[in-house]
């Protein structure tokens, strides 16, 4: 009897494309099963074992695990998928004014402190984003919370958020129930170029953006030695055929042709995804405990059941 293929996980947006050649032109023998709603919904499904892989942010399988009381935890970091950081957008309503647009990032920072700032949830990337432009500003050694925090689930209901319930021609945000967000630049863009939300500056992630969870019954068989291999040639597959991929993302993902485009030119792919830095790990959980996100005393330890070799290290111990 044919063991059950894996079932991977995945956000379906611009970053889930060399998962979609692996799996097309490859022929990778797993079930892709999307979740527009995140890193957080596939926490639940690796808890619930409907999933045996996950590709999400960072953030969220670090504070997932950071967070998780159970014992053994129901996934561990095994693989690096994006090796640079992630462009958030911060966001307010198309039509409102009481944003002005700096060229300084200290200036429309300053403009963030004491608002309402919208979340999908707490603990999501765009709740501890907000704490990293805290964190850059000073705000959280205060000892008071940089924002008031509204969640507000979904990205549509964040647009609908921040240019208030009846449309998004209140100038002055009286009828919206948050004033600002943070969502993923690209994913954003689309709706900046309509109007119905305005681009008030940008963040971007201190640690590299995608990475790679699995169940621990997955971790110790060849089957995950065979998924890393399928997906290390579905990013080269990537590498080579950009303008493929930009048809892909163009047409069945729902961004222009341009924005795909723009964004091919700074997206970093790991060469090899087998392995996780321990380094990336630890900085991660110390703005996670900045955002009161995980617990002062949490740390990295046993996150990680593949380890990847620090940058530089072999030829620290060379030289």
């Amino acid at each position: 009897m044919a063991p059950e293929p894996l079932r991977i996980g995945y956000v379906p947006e611009h970053f889930s494309t060399p998962l979609y050649f692996a799996k097309t032109k490859h022929n990778a023998p797993w079930t892709l099963i999307p979740f527009p709603s995140g890193t957080g919904h596939m926490i639940e499904a690796l808890k619930s074992q409907s999933i045996d892989i996950g590709i999400g942010l960072t953030e969220g399988w670090i504070a997932g695990l950071a967070r998780n009381p159970t014992q053994p935890p129901p996934y561990a970091l095994v693989g690096t998928y994006v090796e640079n950081p992630l462009r958030w957008a911060i966001s307010t309503g198309g039509k409102r004014e009481d944003f002005a647009t700096q060229s300084d990032p200290g200036e429309w920072m300053k403009e963030l402190k004491g608002k309402r700032m919208g979340v999908s949830r707490v603990g999501s990337g765009s709740y501890v984003m907000g704490f990293v432009v805290g964190d850059k500003m000073g705000w959280l050694e205060e000892g008071e919370e940089p924002f008031e925090v509204v969640v507000l689930e979904t990205f549509e209901k964040l647009r609908e958020g921040v240019s208030g319930m009846s449309g998004a021609n209140d100038s002055g945000g009286g009828g919206a129930k948050a004033d600002f967000f943070m969502w993923e630049h690209f994913t954003s863009k689309r709706y900046f170029d309509s109007g119905e939300i305005r681009k008030i500056g940008e963040v971007v992630t201190p640690w590299p953006s995608w990475h790679v969870v699995a169940r621990p019954e997955v971790v110790d068989k060849d089957v995950l030695e065979e998924f890393f291999t399928l997906l290390d040639q579905g990013v080269k597959f990537f590498q080579k055929n950009h303008g493929e991929a930009v048809e892909y993302i163009s047409t069945e993902l729902d961004y222009s042709k341009e924005d795909a485009e723009e964004w091919l030119m700074g997206v970093q792919f790991a060469k090899e995804v087998k392995g996780v830095r321990q380094s990336v790990v630890n900085q991660t959980i110390e703005v996670l405990k900045k955002a009161g996100v995980v617990g002062k005393d949490v740390d990295g330890e046993g996150m990680i059941k593949i380890s990847r070799q620090e940058p530089g290290l072999l030829s620290a111990l060379i030289g």
